[in-house]
Protein backbone atom coordinates (compact mmCIF):
# COMPACT_ATOMS: atom_id res chain seq x y z
CA UNK A 1 0.00 0.00 0.00
CA UNK A 2 3.02 2.49 1.39
CA UNK A 3 4.70 1.64 -2.19
CA UNK A 4 1.72 2.38 -4.00
CA UNK A 5 1.28 5.56 -2.80
CA UNK A 6 4.46 6.99 -3.27
CA UNK A 7 4.38 5.61 -7.01
CA UNK A 8 1.46 7.85 -7.45
CA UNK A 9 1.62 11.66 -8.40
CA UNK A 10 1.50 14.50 -6.19
CA UNK A 11 -1.73 15.86 -7.60
CA UNK A 12 -3.16 12.45 -7.81
CA UNK A 13 -2.35 12.21 -3.45
CA UNK A 14 -3.95 15.50 -3.32
CA UNK A 15 -6.75 15.04 -5.51
CA UNK A 16 -7.78 11.67 -3.33
CA UNK A 17 -7.36 13.75 0.02
CA UNK A 18 -9.19 16.46 -0.86
CA UNK A 19 -11.85 14.21 -2.22
CA UNK A 20 -11.76 11.77 1.16
CA UNK A 21 -11.84 14.89 3.71
CA UNK A 22 -14.92 16.28 1.24
CA UNK A 23 -16.90 12.88 1.31
CA UNK A 24 -16.18 11.27 4.48
CA UNK A 25 -15.98 14.52 7.24
CA UNK A 26 -19.82 14.82 6.42
CA UNK A 27 -20.74 11.88 7.62
CA UNK A 28 -18.35 12.13 10.56
CA UNK A 29 -18.97 15.73 11.73
CA UNK A 30 -21.23 16.50 13.78
CA UNK A 31 -23.56 13.31 13.44
CA UNK A 32 -22.32 10.31 14.52
CA UNK A 33 -23.11 7.97 11.58
CA UNK A 34 -23.17 4.00 11.86
CA UNK A 35 -19.77 2.14 10.82
CA UNK A 36 -21.61 0.88 7.02
CA UNK A 37 -21.88 4.89 6.29
CA UNK A 38 -18.39 5.41 6.74
CA UNK A 39 -16.89 2.95 5.33
CA UNK A 40 -19.52 3.18 2.23
CA UNK A 41 -17.65 7.10 2.96
CA UNK A 42 -13.93 5.82 2.26
CA UNK A 43 -14.88 3.66 -0.15
CA UNK A 44 -16.21 6.69 -2.60
CA UNK A 45 -13.14 8.70 -2.06
CA UNK A 46 -9.89 6.79 -1.42
CA UNK A 47 -10.01 4.78 -4.10
CA UNK A 48 -9.28 7.55 -6.32
CA UNK A 49 -5.47 7.31 -5.54
CA UNK A 50 -5.29 4.37 -7.85
CA UNK A 51 -7.66 5.66 -10.60
CA UNK A 52 -5.30 6.38 -13.38
CA UNK A 53 -3.49 2.82 -12.92
CA UNK A 54 -6.97 0.57 -12.92
CA UNK A 55 -10.09 3.35 -13.62
CA UNK A 56 -12.68 0.32 -14.44
CA UNK A 57 -12.28 -1.02 -11.40
CA UNK A 58 -11.80 1.96 -9.40
CA UNK A 59 -14.64 3.45 -10.82
CA UNK A 60 -16.86 0.04 -10.12
CA UNK A 61 -15.69 0.41 -6.22
CA UNK A 62 -16.56 4.38 -6.06
CA UNK A 63 -19.91 3.79 -8.06
CA UNK A 64 -21.28 0.99 -5.97
CA UNK A 65 -20.74 2.45 -2.95
CA UNK A 66 -21.99 6.01 -3.76
CA UNK A 67 -24.81 4.02 -4.92
CA UNK A 68 -25.47 1.74 -1.83
CA UNK A 69 -24.96 5.05 0.13
CA UNK A 70 -27.41 6.84 -1.88
CA UNK A 71 -30.19 4.38 -1.49
CA UNK A 72 -29.11 3.23 2.54
CA UNK A 73 -28.97 7.10 3.62
CA UNK A 74 -32.71 7.22 3.98
CA UNK A 75 -32.00 6.48 7.52
CA UNK A 76 -29.27 9.15 8.04
CA UNK A 77 -29.86 12.57 9.40
CA UNK A 78 -31.19 14.69 6.72
CA UNK A 79 -28.95 17.11 5.98
CA UNK A 80 -26.56 14.66 5.96
CA UNK A 81 -28.71 12.98 2.99
CA UNK A 82 -28.28 16.08 1.33
CA UNK A 83 -24.64 16.96 1.24
CA UNK A 84 -23.96 12.78 0.01
CA UNK A 85 -26.58 12.87 -2.73
CA UNK A 86 -25.70 16.60 -4.58
CA UNK A 87 -21.77 15.82 -3.91
CA UNK A 88 -20.62 12.76 -5.30
CA UNK A 89 -16.77 14.40 -5.83
CA UNK A 90 -15.57 10.56 -6.18
CA UNK A 91 -17.92 9.62 -9.12
CA UNK A 92 -17.25 13.21 -10.53
CA UNK A 93 -13.22 12.84 -10.72
CA UNK A 94 -13.72 8.92 -11.70
CA UNK A 95 -15.66 10.33 -14.33
CA UNK A 96 -13.76 12.73 -16.05
CA UNK A 97 -10.34 10.33 -15.87
CA UNK A 98 -12.41 7.49 -17.62
CA UNK A 99 -13.46 10.09 -20.49
CA UNK A 100 -9.90 11.44 -20.95
CA UNK A 101 -8.36 7.56 -20.72
CA UNK A 102 -7.48 5.62 -23.76
CA UNK A 103 -9.52 2.76 -23.66
CA UNK A 104 -11.05 0.11 -26.19
CA UNK A 105 -14.03 0.66 -27.66
CA UNK A 106 -15.84 -2.11 -25.98
CA UNK A 107 -14.07 -1.47 -22.59
CA UNK A 108 -15.59 2.35 -23.32
CA UNK A 109 -19.04 1.05 -23.72
CA UNK A 110 -18.90 -0.80 -20.58
CA UNK A 111 -17.69 1.51 -18.15
CA UNK A 112 -20.28 4.39 -19.99
CA UNK A 113 -23.20 1.45 -19.25
CA UNK A 114 -21.79 0.79 -15.49
CA UNK A 115 -21.78 4.79 -15.06
CA UNK A 116 -25.62 5.62 -16.32
CA UNK A 117 -27.29 2.67 -14.28
CA UNK A 118 -25.77 3.27 -11.58
CA UNK A 119 -26.77 7.09 -11.85
CA UNK A 120 -30.22 5.99 -12.76
CA UNK A 121 -30.23 3.39 -9.19
CA UNK A 122 -29.20 6.46 -7.42
CA UNK A 123 -31.50 8.75 -8.58
CA UNK A 124 -34.71 6.15 -8.51
CA UNK A 125 -35.02 3.76 -6.26
CA UNK A 126 -34.80 6.60 -3.36
CA UNK A 127 -36.91 8.66 -5.52
CA UNK A 128 -34.87 12.01 -5.83
CA UNK A 129 -36.89 14.87 -6.87
CA UNK A 130 -36.56 16.60 -10.02
CA UNK A 131 -33.86 19.21 -9.20
CA UNK A 132 -31.64 16.30 -7.89
CA UNK A 133 -31.60 15.00 -11.05
CA UNK A 134 -30.72 18.00 -13.19
CA UNK A 135 -28.04 18.92 -10.85
CA UNK A 136 -26.69 15.48 -10.74
CA UNK A 137 -26.84 14.08 -14.37
CA UNK A 138 -25.38 18.20 -15.19
CA UNK A 139 -21.70 17.32 -13.07
CA UNK A 140 -21.42 14.10 -14.92
CA UNK A 141 -22.03 15.22 -17.97
CA UNK A 142 -19.61 18.37 -17.63
CA UNK A 143 -17.11 16.36 -15.82
CA UNK A 144 -17.50 13.65 -18.71
CA UNK A 145 -17.03 16.55 -21.68
CA UNK A 146 -13.99 18.06 -19.65
CA UNK A 147 -12.28 14.45 -19.69
CA UNK A 148 -13.66 14.19 -23.41
CA UNK A 149 -11.46 17.28 -24.15
CA UNK A 150 -8.31 16.40 -22.23
CA UNK A 151 -8.19 13.27 -24.61
CA UNK A 152 -8.97 15.31 -27.47
CA UNK A 153 -5.99 17.96 -26.99
CA UNK A 154 -3.39 15.29 -25.22
CA UNK A 155 -4.18 13.21 -29.00
CA UNK A 156 -4.01 16.33 -30.86
CA UNK A 157 -0.33 16.67 -29.06
CA UNK A 158 0.66 13.42 -29.60
CA UNK A 159 -0.61 13.77 -33.66
CA UNK A 160 1.80 17.12 -33.95
CA UNK A 161 4.88 15.27 -32.60
CA UNK A 162 4.34 12.29 -34.36
CA UNK A 163 3.96 14.68 -37.79
CA UNK A 164 7.46 16.49 -36.63
CA UNK A 165 8.71 13.08 -36.08
CA UNK A 166 7.99 12.13 -39.85
CA UNK A 167 8.91 15.64 -41.08
CA UNK A 168 12.27 15.24 -39.31
CA UNK A 169 12.78 11.65 -40.61
CA UNK A 170 11.98 12.88 -44.36
CA UNK A 171 13.97 15.69 -44.46
CA UNK A 172 17.46 13.21 -42.69
CA UNK A 173 16.03 10.77 -45.42
CA UNK A 174 16.22 13.43 -48.06
CA UNK A 175 20.01 14.31 -47.10
CA UNK A 176 20.48 10.76 -47.27
CA UNK A 177 19.56 10.77 -50.76
CA UNK A 178 21.38 13.95 -51.78
CA UNK A 179 24.89 13.14 -50.12
CA UNK A 180 24.03 9.36 -51.89
CA UNK A 181 23.57 10.96 -55.29
CA UNK A 182 26.44 13.51 -54.47
CA UNK A 183 28.69 10.83 -54.16
CA UNK A 184 27.85 8.82 -56.67
CA UNK A 185 28.03 11.59 -59.14
CA UNK A 186 31.68 12.76 -57.26
CA UNK A 187 32.66 9.23 -58.16
CA UNK A 188 31.61 9.35 -61.87
CA UNK A 189 33.43 12.70 -62.58
CA UNK A 190 36.56 12.00 -60.59
CA UNK A 191 37.23 8.43 -61.79
CA UNK A 192 36.08 9.38 -64.96
CA UNK A 193 37.80 12.20 -66.23
CA UNK A 194 41.33 11.63 -63.52
CA UNK A 195 41.29 8.15 -65.46
CA UNK A 196 41.31 9.52 -69.23
CA UNK A 197 44.05 11.90 -67.98
CA UNK A 198 46.08 9.33 -66.62
CA UNK A 199 45.89 6.98 -69.69
CA UNK A 200 46.44 10.17 -71.93
CA UNK A 201 49.58 10.90 -69.76
CA UNK A 202 51.13 7.54 -69.50
CA UNK A 203 50.82 7.65 -73.45
CA UNK A 204 51.51 11.11 -73.34
CA UNK A 205 55.77 10.21 -73.68
CA UNK A 206 55.75 7.63 -76.28
CA UNK A 207 53.23 9.55 -78.50
CA UNK A 208 56.00 12.36 -78.23
CA UNK A 209 58.67 10.18 -79.26
CA UNK A 210 57.21 8.28 -82.02
CA UNK A 211 54.62 10.25 -83.09
CA UNK A 212 55.09 14.06 -82.57
CA UNK A 213 52.35 15.29 -84.71
CA UNK A 214 49.67 13.73 -82.57
CA UNK A 215 51.26 15.14 -78.80
CA UNK A 216 49.33 18.12 -79.30
CA UNK A 217 45.97 16.02 -79.70
CA UNK A 218 47.24 13.84 -76.45
CA UNK A 219 48.01 16.85 -74.48
CA UNK A 220 44.24 18.55 -75.74
CA UNK A 221 42.63 15.46 -74.57
CA UNK A 222 43.72 15.94 -71.41
CA UNK A 223 43.21 19.52 -70.86
CA UNK A 224 39.64 18.80 -72.09
CA UNK A 225 38.80 16.43 -69.66
CA UNK A 226 40.10 18.12 -66.67
CA UNK A 227 38.06 21.44 -67.83
CA UNK A 228 35.12 18.93 -68.30
CA UNK A 229 35.81 17.64 -64.58
CA UNK A 230 36.25 21.19 -63.03
CA UNK A 231 33.30 22.54 -64.95
CA UNK A 232 30.98 19.46 -63.06
CA UNK A 233 32.97 19.49 -60.12
CA UNK A 234 31.54 23.27 -59.83
CA UNK A 235 28.57 22.26 -59.94
CA UNK A 236 28.13 19.87 -57.60
CA UNK A 237 30.13 21.86 -54.92
CA UNK A 238 27.83 24.77 -55.73
CA UNK A 239 24.84 22.94 -54.65
CA UNK A 240 26.46 21.21 -51.79
CA UNK A 241 27.26 24.84 -50.29
CA UNK A 242 23.68 25.57 -50.72
CA UNK A 243 22.22 22.66 -49.18
CA UNK A 244 24.50 23.52 -46.39
CA UNK A 245 23.43 26.86 -45.80
CA UNK A 246 20.66 27.28 -42.66
CA UNK A 247 17.72 28.59 -43.85
CA UNK A 248 18.42 29.25 -47.50
CA UNK A 249 16.55 28.33 -50.48
CA UNK A 250 16.82 25.01 -52.08
CA UNK A 251 20.08 25.42 -54.51
CA UNK A 252 20.26 25.01 -58.00
CA UNK A 253 21.63 22.00 -58.95
CA UNK A 254 22.51 22.77 -62.85
CA UNK A 255 22.19 21.13 -65.82
CA UNK A 256 23.91 17.74 -65.56
CA UNK A 257 24.93 15.75 -68.78
CA UNK A 258 22.40 13.41 -70.82
CA UNK A 259 22.81 11.34 -73.38
CA UNK A 260 22.69 14.89 -75.93
CA UNK A 261 26.13 14.52 -74.02
CA UNK A 262 27.29 10.79 -75.51
CA UNK A 263 29.05 11.59 -78.48
CA UNK A 264 31.86 14.09 -76.76
CA UNK A 265 32.03 11.25 -74.17
CA UNK A 266 32.74 8.52 -77.16
CA UNK A 267 34.86 10.91 -78.25
CA UNK A 268 37.30 10.72 -74.96
CA UNK A 269 37.31 7.18 -74.82
CA UNK A 270 38.41 6.81 -78.64
CA UNK A 271 41.07 9.41 -77.37
CA UNK A 272 42.36 7.26 -74.33
CA UNK A 273 42.86 4.14 -77.58
CA UNK A 274 39.38 2.71 -77.53
CA UNK A 275 37.85 1.33 -80.49
CA UNK A 276 33.59 3.08 -79.83
CA UNK A 277 31.06 2.27 -81.95
CA UNK A 278 27.59 3.07 -81.28
CA UNK A 279 24.53 1.01 -81.84
CA UNK A 280 21.17 2.58 -81.91
CA UNK A 281 18.15 1.03 -82.58
CA UNK A 282 14.39 2.71 -82.02
CA UNK A 283 13.20 6.06 -82.39
CA UNK A 284 15.04 8.12 -79.48
CA UNK A 285 12.41 10.55 -77.89
CA UNK A 286 13.06 13.11 -75.09
CA UNK A 287 13.39 11.33 -71.75
CA UNK A 288 12.80 12.41 -68.03
CA UNK A 289 15.75 14.30 -66.32
CA UNK A 290 16.43 11.24 -64.42
CA UNK A 291 16.51 8.83 -66.88
CA UNK A 292 18.44 10.52 -69.48
CA UNK A 293 21.00 11.87 -66.50
CA UNK A 294 21.41 7.84 -65.28
CA UNK A 295 21.45 6.53 -69.00
CA UNK A 296 24.75 9.31 -69.53
CA UNK A 297 26.16 8.53 -65.86
CA UNK A 298 25.89 4.42 -66.66
CA UNK A 299 27.82 4.11 -69.75
CA UNK A 300 30.17 6.98 -68.60
CA UNK A 301 30.95 4.47 -65.58
CA UNK A 302 31.01 1.74 -67.86
CA UNK A 303 33.53 3.32 -70.34
CA UNK A 304 35.78 4.21 -67.30
CA UNK A 305 36.21 1.02 -66.21
CA UNK A 306 36.90 -0.35 -69.64
CA UNK A 307 39.53 2.22 -70.00
CA UNK A 308 41.01 1.58 -66.65
CA UNK A 309 40.79 -2.14 -65.51
CA UNK A 310 39.67 -4.21 -68.48
CA UNK A 311 42.92 -3.85 -70.86
CA UNK A 312 39.83 -4.18 -73.70
CA UNK A 313 40.96 -2.61 -77.03
CA UNK A 314 37.18 -2.49 -78.46
CA UNK A 315 33.75 -1.45 -77.09
CA UNK A 316 30.48 -1.25 -77.92
CA UNK A 317 28.03 1.21 -76.91
CA UNK A 318 24.27 0.52 -77.33
CA UNK A 319 21.10 2.32 -76.94
CA UNK A 320 17.79 0.34 -77.84
CA UNK A 321 14.49 2.43 -77.90
CA UNK A 322 11.28 0.48 -77.38
CA UNK A 323 7.73 1.52 -76.32
CA UNK A 324 7.86 2.22 -73.03
CA UNK A 325 11.96 1.76 -72.28
CA UNK A 326 15.40 2.55 -73.47
CA UNK A 327 17.95 -0.41 -73.03
CA UNK A 328 21.48 0.72 -72.44
CA UNK A 329 24.27 -2.11 -73.33
CA UNK A 330 27.89 -1.37 -73.27
CA UNK A 331 29.94 -4.55 -74.34
CA UNK A 332 34.03 -4.74 -74.64
CA UNK A 333 36.80 -7.58 -75.48
CA UNK A 334 38.67 -7.05 -72.29
CA UNK A 335 39.42 -9.37 -69.19
CA UNK A 336 35.83 -8.10 -67.38
CA UNK A 337 34.41 -11.43 -67.22
CA UNK A 338 37.80 -13.27 -65.63
CA UNK A 339 38.01 -10.38 -63.09
CA UNK A 340 34.66 -9.69 -62.05
CA UNK A 341 34.32 -7.47 -58.96
CA UNK A 342 31.63 -5.28 -57.92
CA UNK A 343 33.02 -1.94 -56.97
CA UNK A 344 31.83 1.65 -56.01
CA UNK A 345 31.19 2.24 -59.44
CA UNK A 346 29.10 -1.44 -60.18
CA UNK A 347 27.39 -0.04 -56.87
CA UNK A 348 26.37 3.25 -58.01
CA UNK A 349 25.12 2.03 -61.59
CA UNK A 350 22.17 -0.46 -59.58
CA UNK A 351 21.39 1.88 -57.49
CA UNK A 352 21.33 4.82 -60.47
CA UNK A 353 19.08 2.24 -62.45
CA UNK A 354 16.97 0.92 -59.12
CA UNK A 355 16.11 4.71 -58.21
CA UNK A 356 14.63 4.98 -61.94
CA UNK A 357 12.53 1.88 -61.56
CA UNK A 358 14.91 -0.28 -64.16
CA UNK A 359 16.96 -3.23 -64.47
CA UNK A 360 20.38 -3.57 -63.69
CA UNK A 361 22.90 -6.48 -64.66
CA UNK A 362 26.38 -7.61 -65.61
CA UNK A 363 27.04 -10.09 -67.81
CA UNK A 364 30.79 -12.09 -68.01
CA UNK A 365 31.59 -12.85 -72.09
CA UNK A 366 34.38 -14.82 -73.25
CA UNK A 367 36.20 -12.53 -73.57
CA UNK A 368 35.04 -9.35 -72.09
CA UNK A 369 32.03 -7.79 -70.38
CA UNK A 370 28.52 -6.17 -70.56
CA UNK A 371 27.02 -3.80 -68.24
CA UNK A 372 22.62 -3.62 -69.27
CA UNK A 373 20.21 -1.43 -67.89
CA UNK A 374 16.46 -0.81 -69.32
CA UNK A 375 15.00 1.80 -68.17
CA UNK A 376 11.59 3.02 -67.93
CA UNK A 377 10.59 5.75 -70.29
CA UNK A 378 6.70 5.72 -71.05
Amino acid sequence: MRASILSASRADVAIAAVVTVMTVTPVLVPYRQPWWAVALAVLMSVPVLWRRRAILPVGAVVGCATTLLSITAKSLPHSATLVLLLLPYGVLVCTYTFAAADLSRARRAGGIAGLVAGVAVSLVVPHEDLETYRYLLTAIVAAYALGVGARARRAGREAEREREARIREERAAAVARERTRIARDMHDIVTHSVGLMVIQAETGPLVVRDHPEKAEAVFEAIAEAGRDAIGQLRLILGALRGSEAPGGPAPARGPQPGLDALPGLLDNARRAGLDVSADVRGEPRRLPSDVDIAAYRIIQEALTNTIRHAGASTVRVGLHWSGDTLDVEVADDGRGGRELREGHGMIGMRERVTACGGRFAVRPGNPGLTVTATLPIG
